[in-house]
């Protein structure tokens, strides 16, 4: 039997690999260790290689694919309903070659390794601004402690380093030691965040799909510069609505017997992207607040009937099809404001 689809199960040390036929009858079984994988692949016939989208899936789908197969990466919870029973590496392995041999099966983009070092900054970013906001919560709770209460948000950061830094406070020698490595720790976070937002800053400025996306109101730099760097080419999705879907920006579905139920938002995919729409359509949303919306427009509607989140969200919807649009077509986005 002649092997037509393998099924890599990843790992650090141990690989396991799963072999079928056309007919999806076992070819072989067997362990690899991590320095054989490419040895072992290299004298295989070109083939379906299918491997779960995790941890150095991009990397071995790459090296593989240099070797003349195909490779296809899968989600793992489309792999999860094919595993029989208890749960091991060979299991897993045969689930994702059973996967991978469904007509209907979706499949996850390999990233070339400049998309990979594109994504690298932006999750350096989220790590950072992350531990910045740990930083400032336990300096306005210690302080808290000895009557210096602050308002949350990094903008009144500011005013937590000259508390701690006052000469006439009464904050003891050991507390403030402590506290002075917070403040030295949030001032070096405040700079790490300011050089990678530079760097954002100019592939934004650099990047032509970028340009064009910041065009879209509540698209600034740095969503643009995301949505080029994490998100999947425009011709994966067939349409406006399936990239929404993508970044977990519409509603659950628990439709039966013909009657439709929607729930609330699935958040099943994107989060970084998913997060920074929200923002910018808060942003749009809060500007309306203030200056208004033409009459009878979709944005002046949605505030009427619908509570303020709800119609953030839809408005990141609305963004998300825009988005795709201007990727999948081309062009700018024309429209003065933002009206349905």
């Amino acid at each position: 039997m002649e092997v037509s689809t393998i099924g890599l199960d990843l790992a650090k040390n141990v690989f396991q690999v799963h072999g079928a036929d056309a007919a999806g009858a076992v070819v072989f079984r067997k362990q690899l260790r991590r320095s054989k994988v490419r040895e072992f692949f290299a004298r295989q016939p070109a083939c379906l290689v299918a491997m779960e989208a995790c941890a150095s899936a991009h990397y071995w789908a790459r090296e593989i694919g240099k070797l003349g197969h195909t490779v296809r990466l899968i989600p793992p919870a489309y792999v999860k309903p094919f595993v029989k029973r208890q749960k091991n590496d060979a299991a897993d392995a045969e689930a994702i070659c059973e996967a991978a041999q469904r007509p209907t099966m979706r499949f996850v983009a390999v990233k070339s390794e400049e998309q990979q070092a594109s994504a690298v900054v932006f999750r350096a970013r989220d790590l950072l601004v992350r531990q910045r906001t740990q930083t400032i919560n336990a300096l306005r709770g210690h302080l808290a402690e000895y009557g210096l209460v602050v308002a949350r948000g990094p903008a009144h950061t500011t005013k937590l380093i000259e508390r701690v830094e006052a000469p006439s406070s009464d904050l003891p020698e050991a507390g403030r030691l402590a506290l002075d490595m917070l403040v030295d720790t949030l001032r070096s976070l405040e700079q790490r965040i300011k050089c990678l937002d530079v760097e954002i800053a100019r592939r934004a400025r650099e990047d032509e799909d970028a340009r064009r996306l910041a065009t879209i109101p509540g698209v600034g730099p740095v969503t643009a510069a995301a949505l080029v760097a994490l998100a999947l080419a425009a011709a994966i999705f067939k349409r406006g609505r399936d990239f929404a879907a993508w970044l977990g920006l519409t509603p659950l579905e628990r439709s039966t017997g013909g009657k439709q139920r929607l729930g609330k938002t699935s958040k099943m995919g994107e989060r970084t992207l998913r997060r920074l729409l929200i923002i910018g359509a808060s942003a749009v949303v809060r500007h309306a607040a203030r200056r208004g919306v033409p009459e009878g427009s979709w944005l002046g509607r949605m505030l009427t009937r619908k509570p303020r989140m709800l119609v953030i969200v839809a408005l990141a919807n609305k963004l998300a099809r825009i988005v795709w649009a201007l990727l999948a077509k081309g062009g700018v986005y024309r429209a003065p404001a933002m009206v349905g």
